[in-house]
């Protein structure tokens, strides 16, 4: 089977050919299209690559917002000074995926739009409350990180959409973050459990708490009712054991 393999120069263009060819793909490092491509598992037509357009591969910081363009690798994110000291569990959780000859191909959007249930950046992006930014033809659209993955490789992304960036705010003085991976074989094996959490304290009570768990779905799920024990309380030895029964 032939397959076009397209390079557009903008956003606007790659959108406007998605729309055009009914059976196109976005590819940006290929780690995960590529492979699904092998395994018979997609079959497109046309491939549309984002390699070509400016503008997504670059790690910026302003005031207490972090803005990551949707084409930086997911080891330029596990190694990122800016990352590592502004929210070191978004750099973990990356620095976690796969081995680096595929963190140094796989970008952070294509593997938000794979919208696999079981990677670990969409679990601590929904715990950190970040923003997913998608751009077409119609313009920007913005999606909530714990909305964005919505089934098994399904995700809220039209079509004819491309994500061009993801927002997410700084680390605070008063919060602590972190992401675990839980593994039933190798380190660099998918996680059979996932844990990203996130706190908010004043004077050693819990202001906010967020806590999200992946690979146990179809996407990554928000505690709530857990959340609620501990919110209003020290967080002591008491109420971390209530919270993790």
């Amino acid at each position: 089977m032939d397959i076009d393999y397209l390079e557009p120069t903008t956003v606007s263009e790659a959108s406007e050919l998605l729309n055009l060819h009914e059976g196109s793909k976005v590819v940006a490092g290929g780690t995960a299209v590529v492979l699904m491509m092998h395994q018979g598992l997609l079959l497109p037509e046309v491939l549309v690559s984002l390699r070509s357009i400016d503008g997504l591969s670059s790690v910026t910081a302003s005031d207490d917002l972090i803005t990551i363009g949707s084409a930086v690798t997911l080891q330029e994110i596990a190694t990122s000074s800016l990352l590592l000291e502004r929210r070191p569990s978004l750099a973990r959780a990356c620095e976690l995926v796969g081995n680096v000859r595929v963190r140094n191909a796989a970008t952070l959007g294509g593997n938000l739009a794979e919208g696999d249930y079981a990677s670990d950046p969409p679990t601590v992006l929904a715990g950190l409350d970040a923003t997913v930014v998608a751009e077409s033809e119609r313009g920007e659209r913005r999606i909530a990180a714990r909305d964005f993955v919505t089934g098994f490789y399904e995700t809220a992304l039209e079509r004819d959409e491309i994500i061009t960036r993801i927002e997410v705010r700084s680390l605070e003085p008063d919060e602590r973050a972190v992401y675990l991976k839980y593994v039933s074989r190798s380190s660099e094996d998918r996680p059979c459990i996932g844990v990203a959490a996130r706190a908010k304290f004043s004077d050693e009570v819990v202001d906010e708490l967020s806590i999200v768990v992946g690979a146990v779905a179809s996407s990554p799920q928000r505690l709530d009712d857990v959340e609620d024990q501990a919110v209003g309380a020290p967080l002591g030895a008491d109420v971390i054991e209530s919270l993790a029964g």
